[in-house]
């Protein structure tokens, strides 16, 4: 049986995403030794149970997103923070230096081009976390690729490890036991 892998995209540009898809032709390869169960890429609505690896991109900004880690964790052997915005936050941790209102203010009042309204009711929008978080910070991580994004040759070789059920060790992927 192939191993179940999972990539996630919680806050972030997706550019992990885009480095996995630069695995070009790799990515037959990787089809013949893996079960893509979930990811953005493909069509599939609810995480599902007892997967093997998963590569979780952006960081944790949103209720949703600190709700999902959560699930994540909960059905996944081993979880990877995929690039630096789920390793430490990065680009979308600039906004911590601004309290939420301040940027629904911004955003929904000051850019407006005409009336503005802060949304209220978080039907239509995910309610903000008052800062962005590295995802080692809400659930236990067991692998770090860092990049931004990480080189398709990067992702290329910690996924060829996981498959292979080994740790990936080299110079841009530091590991956390325990």
């Amino acid at each position: 049986m192939k191993p179940k892998v999972a990539t996630v995209w919680l806050t972030g540009c997706s550019g992990c995403h885009m480095s996995f898809l630069d695995l070009d032709e790799r990515l037959i390869e990787l089809a013949d030794k893996m079960e893509l169960v979930f990811s953005p890429i493909i069509d599939i609505k609810d995480f599902p149970k007892d997967v093997d690896v998963t590569l979780v991109e952006g960081a944790v900004s949103k209720d949703e997103d600190e709700h999902f880690a959560h699930i994540i964790r909960r059905n996944s052997k081993f979880v990877v923070s995929f690039g630096d915005c789920a390793v430490m936050g990065n680009v979308t941790a600039m906004r911590n230096r601004f309290s939420s209102a301040e940027i629904l203010n911004r955003s929904y009042i000051e850019l407006a081009e005409s009336v503005g309204v802060v949304p209220n009711d978080y039907n239509t929008i995910a309610k903000m976390l008052p800062s962005a978080r590295p995802l080692h910070e809400i659930i236990k991580v067991d692998a770090f690729i860092h990049g931004c994004p990480p080189t398709a040759d990067q992702i290329w070789f910690a996924v060829s490890e996981l498959l292979e059920g080994r740790l990936p060790v080299f110079s841009t992927i530091y590991l956390r036991y325990g």
